[in-house]
């Protein structure tokens, strides 16, 4: 009964009766839980942690990693020489075709009429420098598509030009755990939802804001502001245009809600007020590639799938990208090293930090399509490296690489520095018992859910979309979506017990994954478009 007791297939709900019984290791499907290591990871992680040391240095340190950025090049080569140092193999950087770095030096946002005052406010990334301090009146004139140019033709030259509508902010929500009303819905299966909108939004978030900026420079305008989508004076300033050949024509700032309002009213009044600018900042095109940074401990099976963790390592420019990614790139980081002082396993353990995530999962993507699968380029209008991957989410046939079923399984972790609350399932309706099973051991540390459904946005998306098992874990929002590419997001808003927690089970999911007899459950490979069934 000993013996047996390390190899028992459990279906449905027994793996929690087991984990009663003391059994160890347990099996779902070929999908080993391994009982025991499961305390050595929970030692290692609890004692010996390194994690908010990992967090400090990425945001304290090196601070904004704007992709092609010198915060961006200076965390590509730490977090490979943190990964020798634990000892992991074949850590190397892979580039792709990205475009032109950007940095900012210092800005400054003055209204000087009708009265002196120092606003919040940031340069928006990739547009150029001011060369000196504009001073000019402004001229509210907000513009939401192609028609309304016609109402400001002949009316903005020699002004700064406030293009934003006072009502675009939101107040940011609160700092919240995942509530139990939410847990019931995530656990429901839910049929996937296709939409045929793409190129409108194409439209509305890529070719009108170049058109925009293309229709201010010809009329004479010397700047642009916009506003802040976030009230609390924060600003986020996120741009893109990166791409060679596609440089932003003007100088181009973000200006705090309260402060952007005011100055709309006191336009509305009459008072017209005058803003002095100066905008430092600075392009690299050294090297127009950005990277992917990878690192692994091999396994004992050279023949069998591997299994991968990964993190985006760039961020915005507004503060030092602490939540967004730094918290996950840190729990994937130290999941690597619990990993490392471990046995060996059966299958290689990769991790991946990705580059160039803010400006489309372009890093991501270019890892899918250079070893996964790619698809034929659609015949749709030029765009740039974000919109490009992005169009091809939605071209048809998916023509595997030779290497499509050498990953097992991927996971993500991209929602700030909250505690994992459980992992979505992507309507793998196969990885739902086994996630279950794997969860088992951390019910006290509150990871309990399986969400059949899934998770739009991180870089396991395109992975899903390619037929790989690619997942993203459910964590507590915390401050996430007020922090979410802000001015707020340091290092001050981590919360370090959360932090160590999903490192550990993260290393907890790797492990088990790459001692399972079995590849992980895969969805039917992905042949053709659904098609839209008669209405109902």
């Amino acid at each position: 009964m000993k013996n047996q007791s390390h190899r028992i297939l459990l279906r449905g709900g027994a793996a929690l009766a087991a984990l009663a019984l003391g059994v160890s290791p347990l099996m779902v499907r070929g999908q080993a839980v391994d009982l025991e290591m499961t305390d050595r990871i929970v030692d290692e992680g609890q004692r010996r942690g390194e994690v908010m040391e990992i967090a400090r240095y990425l945001s304290d340190e090196i601070g904004s990693r704007l992709t092609n950025s010198p915060g961006a090049r200076k965390a590509e080569a730490w977090t490979q020489e943190k990964f020798r140092g634990w000892g992991l193999a074949n850590v190397h950087k892979e580039g792709f075709p990205f475009g032109r770095g950007w940095w900012m030096e210092r800005a400054s946002v003055r209204m000087i009429a009708p009265r002196p005052l120092a606003l919040t406010a940031i340069p928006i990334s990739w547009t150029p420098g001011t060369n000196g301090v504009i001073t000019a009146p402004i001229v509210f004139a907000p513009m939401t598509s192609r028609a309304d140019f016609a109402r400001w033709k002949g009316k903005l030259a020699g002004r700064i030009v406030l293009v934003s509508s006072p009502d675009e902010a939101r107040t940011p929500p609160a700092a919240s755990p995942v509530t139990a009303e939410e847990f019931a819905r995530l656990a429901a299966y839910e049929p996937p939802k296709f939409t045929s909108d793409g190129l409108a939004r194409l439209e509305k978030s890529y070719f009108f804001p170049r058109q925009m900026e293309e229709f201010l420079k010809a009329e004479g305008a010397l700047a642009y502001a916009r506003i802040a989508n976030r009230d609390g004076k924060l600003v986020m300033g996120d741009g893109h245009r990166f791409a060679p050949g596609d440089e932003a024509p003007l100088p181009a700032v973000e200006i705090a809600a309260e402060d952007y309002r005011r100055l709309v009213r006191l336009a509305d009044a009459g008072r017209e007020p005058t803003l002095a600018i100066e905008s430092v900042v600075h392009y690299d095109d050294s090297d127009p590639q950005a990277y992917n940074i990878f690192a692994e401990i091999p396994g004992s099976d050279p023949k069998a799938a591997y299994v991968m963790a990964g993190a985006h390592l760039d961020s915005a420019a507004a503060a030092d990208g602490a939540a967004d990614n730094g918290a996950g790139v840190a729990m994937v980081m130290e999941a690597a090293r619990i990993l490392s002082k471990m046995p060996r396993p059966r299958r290689a353990i990769r991790f991946a930090l990705w580059g160039a995530e803010e400006q489309g999962m372009i890093g991501s993507s270019a890892f899918v399509e250079q070893r996964l699968a790619e698809r034929v380029p659609p015949a749709e209008p030029r765009v740039g490296a974000g919109g490009r991957f992005w169009l091809r989410s939605m071209s048809w046939p998916i023509v595997k690489r030779p290497t499509w079923g050498e990953m097992s399984v991927y996971f993500n972790l991209d929602n700030g520095s909250g505690k994992i609350r459980g992992v979505y399932a992507y309507r793998n309706l196969a990885a739902v018992p086994i996630f279950q099973a794997w969860l088992a051991p951390f019910a006290s540390m509150g990871a309990t859910t399986v969400a059949a459904s899934d998770n739009t946005g991180p870089d396991n998306e395109y992975m899903q979309m390619v037929g790989v098992p690619g997942f993203q874990f459910i964590q507590d929002w915390n401050d996430y979506g007020r922090m979410h590419h802000t001015s707020m997001d340091t290092f001050d808003h981590l919360d370090a017990d959360d932090m160590r927690q999903a490192s550990i089970i993260l290393a907890s999911f790797l492990w088990n994954a790459a001692n399972a007899d079995r590849p992980f459950p895969r969805r039917p490979f992905p042949t053709e478009p659904r098609r839209s069934g008669p209405a109902k």
